[in-house]
């Protein structure tokens, strides 16, 4: 009997499928060296730059205790509205904000944090899932709104104030991610929240900022 690979050819092998988001992020986390992180880099690890990676990337840090990294990413946030106002596509992190570094253990719980994101919303995610709330391709006035009165929320100095406008855009980007339009309500929710939120701490502030001003009037 002939062995001859030409008349029996060798079954052809399956190339395995390429890592998940929630796999690489954790292999990115867990490759860091001690030096200092720049967001190119994590965008990179990410490995897409479409809108709702994007919108994820600039979030999820939002919620660490990072000096500066509010800033940044607000502003950041607030600059990626215009061009979604105008229906431009989006293929990288703002020149501006590229650069920005963060210590190396900071950067890790960043892609830890990213990737147990991606690992809970992919188990309950469903493609397609109530369209009509997922963006379609064009201006995006809404969503631009929202990504920057978000991101707003976040640039302001206020205690705890970054948490919930950080959430409303991870679930954002996730729901874009992961095409669920359930998702894109859980967002609008958490930024209803965050907008309650700053509107209580400024009356509170006001109050009692106006509070000795309105005793001496009174008493005059």
């Amino acid at each position: 009997m002939s062995t001859d690979p030409a008349t029996h050819p060798l079954p052809a092998t399956e190339e395995p499928p390429p890592p998940s988001p929630q796999q690489r992020l954790r292999a990115a986390a867990e490759g860091l060296t001690p030096e200092p992180v720049t967001l190119a880099q994590l965008a990179a690890w990410q490995g897409s730059a479409a809108l709702g990676s994007l919108l994820l990337l600039l979030a999820a840090p939002c919620v660490l205790p990072v000096p500066g990294v509010g800033n940044v990413m607000g502003l950041a946030l607030m600059m990626l509205a215009l061009p979604l106002w105008r229906g431009e596509r989006l293929g990288a992190l703002p020149q501006r904000v590229a650069g920005f570094q963060m210590p190396a253990r900071w950067a890790r719980r960043a892609l830890l944090l990213m990737a147990w994101l991606y690992g809970k919303a992919g188990r309950f995610a469903r493609p397609q899932r109530l369209p009509g709330l997922l963006p379609q391709p064009g201006p995006q006035p809404g969503m631009a709104a929202l990504v920057a009165l978000m991101g707003a929320l976040i640039f302001l100095p206020l205690p705890l104030g970054n948490v919930l406008p950080a959430l409303c855009l991870a679930l954002l980007g996730l729901a874009l991610a992961l095409r669920d339009g359930l998702l894109v309500l859980y967002a609008l929710g958490a930024g209803l929240l965050a907008c309650l939120y700053t509107a209580a701490l400024a009356a509170a502030a006001w109050a009692w900022g106006l509070s000795p001003v309105w005793r001496s009037l009174g008493a005059g």
